[in-house]
């Protein structure tokens, strides 16, 4: 079993304080979900987690499995096993669904090819470090049929023209390639119609095993009517104010978030 804790955890971007003390324990096999209104910081919580330099941590730390990552680069956090599904995922035009994801699972499975290259003093050794095509093809168009992604994203341009449905079920598709140890979920329903919504959800379900966490950030109940949390976390003002099982999502579809400010801050429920 992997664990993932933020413990005391504050940040800044520039002089600004953005988060104020986050404490969070996510261990393999749980989905905890978090809530919270704009500007609360739940996105800046997952993009400190997934190694954003933009941010700048100030206290506090995270640790994967007892060590901290907070000197990792990006890309370590990734091959170590942390995956961020973006609210609006960026387009790449140029680079394809297929070769995009041939270069991200090499990377973090740590594959070594290598070629000779024919050349001098009976030619040297070129490592590609790209996973072996014939064997990429075949777990990808295993996992395309699997998670119901049409075969043709294979040769499209990376989110290029994506509907916001098209490009969720990518980063579905990257997950289950990937196989991350924990995957934070920034948004992940935004901009969803209902279907893209149940195929996106599906997902996920397929995911959650007990050798994965997931952390799903979101404004509303919707996903998690799709998408059952073993928890449910309330963040307002830079850090988590309540924390329960999924009876708390219920009640902030009920009650909404004014009342958080109203009768938690101030008086904070520990998370």
């Amino acid at each position: 079993m992997s664990v993932l804790e933020i413990r005391n955890l504050h940040a800044t971007v520039g002089d600004t304080a953005i988060l104020k003390g986050v404490n969070l324990t996510l261990r393999s096999g749980e989905i905890h979900a978090m809530m919270g209104p704009n500007g609360s910081g739940k996105s800046t919580l997952s993009y400190i987690i997934a190694g954003h330099p933009h941010y700048h941590v100030t206290e506090g730390d995270i640790l994967l499995d007892g060590e901290s990552i907070l000197d990792m680069e990006a890309d370590e956090r990734a091959r170590a096993g942390i995956f961020l599904a973006f609210q609006y995922p960026v387009a790449v035009p140029g680079v394809s669904v297929a070769n995009f994801l041939r270069t991200a699972v090499s990377n973090v499975r740590g594959y070594t090819e290598a070629e000779k290259n024919g050349k001098g003093d009976g030619g040297g050794v070129i490592g590609s470090n790209l996973m072996p095509m014939r064997e990429f093809r075949r777990e990808l168009t295993a996992k395309m049929k699997e998670f119901n992604v049409d075969s043709s994203f294979a040769r499209r341009y990376l989110n290029d023209g994506f509907s916001g449905g098209e490009k969720k079920r990518t980063e579905v598709l990257q997950m289950a390639m990937l196989e991350p140890k924990f995957a934070i979920l920034d948004e992940s329903d935004s901009g969803l119609d209902i279907d893209a919504l149940q195929v996106v959800s599906d997902g996920i379900n397929k995911l959650a095993t007990e050798k994965r966490g997931f952390l799903l950030i979101t404004h509303y109940q919707r996903m998690l009517n799709y998408v059952k949390p073993d928890f449910v976390s309330i963040f307002f003002g830079g850090r988590i104010v309540m924390t329960g099982g999924p009876e708390v999502a219920h009640m902030l579809e009920e009650k909404g978030y004014k009342w958080v400010e109203e009768e938690l801050v101030g008086g904070m429920v520990p998370a």
